[in-house]
């Protein structure tokens, strides 16, 4: 299982701290029951949040190429390059 991005873990805490706080809020509720219920579907929804932000996609391979042998690391030799002298 991969672990959880530094994303993941702050998306999903700011979730449960702010939900929580608007869910207590808004309902006005002042049973240890009523605060249970708000925390644990705060709970669920931060978990929802952090598993749904996008993981990073990994780094592609690197591939090797082969090192060149000493014949095809000398610099080829231009047959153009010595011109033969002009004639009559």
């Amino acid at each position: 299982m991969p672990r959880p991005t530094t994303a993941q873990i702050a998306y999903g805490s700011l979730t449960v701290v702010f939900s929580t706080l608007a869910m207590l809020l808004l309902s006005r509720t002042d049973s240890g029951a009523g605060v249970a219920v708000i925390a644990v579907a705060a709970l669920g929804l931060g978990l929802l949040v952090a598993m749904t932000v996008p993981q990073p996609r990994p780094a592609p391979a690197v591939r090797t190429v082969p090192a060149a042998s000493p014949a095809e690391r000398r610099a080829p030799v231009l047959a153009e390059s010595v011109r033969e002298p002009a004639g009559p």
